[in-house]
């Protein structure tokens, strides 16, 4: 690597971890992703969904890339669930119908609470996002079922992210870093971050987690496993205890 990179984790503690002990192991290369019409009442104007774990489609846990083209602008709409978001490539508006556009750019983050009517909105020549949600399915529904969950939306851009140190790291300014991005931090709680590896950076991310999943949002990392391979952003692996 020559430059820095990051990925979002996402545990079940304040730990995260690339391999669970006794448990089982997954890897999807962005390049294996199988992509279909995210809102295929759109039809051919509809974005594309490509899924890295669980099944929008069913009520597990899941996440699943979001492909747009450039000039994209959905009609106001609502979600039956709340998701989590961040910027691959690309930028992205997600907002009210009436504000003022607010482009966040790739390894910016944002949450749409379920009900809220909103849109969405991209451009650039490559527009991904990850996209998380605790349940599914995952659908959208026209402003009229709109409903007030009691939920806030959040947009944070990239320039805003706050860095800090891991625990148990040794302090440095080219050191390993993490940005807490939702979730509580106590054993037993879901929440997610942001981590960054400094160029030339070899290592484990331990956990305790019995379940961790990673995104590579920037950077291209080598997943040192039985079969080493390196992750174009996009790529997800992760553990689950068996």
């Amino acid at each position: 690597m020559n430059a820095k990179l990051f990925v979002i984790a996402l545990a079940t503690v304040a730990a995260v971890n690339s391999a669970y002990a006794g448990g089982s192991t997954e890897l999807v290369l962005a390049s294996e992703v199988e992509w279909e019409p995210l809102n295929p009442a759109r039809g051919e104007n509809s974005p594309q969904a490509g899924t890295l774990w669980g099944d929008r489609k069913g009520t597990v846990p899941t996440g699943f890339l979001a492909r747009f083209v450039d000039g994209f602008s959905s009609p106001p709409h609502i979600h039956n669930i709340t998701y989590r978001a961040v910027v691959i490539s690309g930028s992205i508006h997600n907002d009210d119908p009436d504000a003022a556009g607010m482009w966040m750019p790739a390894g910016s983050f944002w949450t749409q609470p379920q009900g809220e009517v909103h849109i969405t909105a991209a451009k650039g020549a490559a527009n991904v996002a990850l996209v998380e949600i605790d349940r599914g399915p995952y659908r959208v529904l026209p402003p009229e079922e709109a409903f007030d969950s009691g939920e806030r939306p959040i947009n944070v851009d990239a320039s805003n992210i706050v860095w800090v140190d891991p625990p148990g790291v040794t302090i440095s300014p080219d050191g390993p870093k993490v940005a807490y991005l939702w979730g509580n931090l106590q054993d037993g709680q879901s929440h997610g971050a942001f981590v960054k590896l400094p160029a030339g950076f070899t290592g484990n991310i331990h956990s305790h987690a019995s379940t961790f999943r990673a995104v590579v949002i920037s950077g291209r990392p080598r997943y040192l496993g039985e079969d080493p391979r390196a992750l174009e952003p996009g790529s997800y692996f992760g553990s689950q205890e068996e």
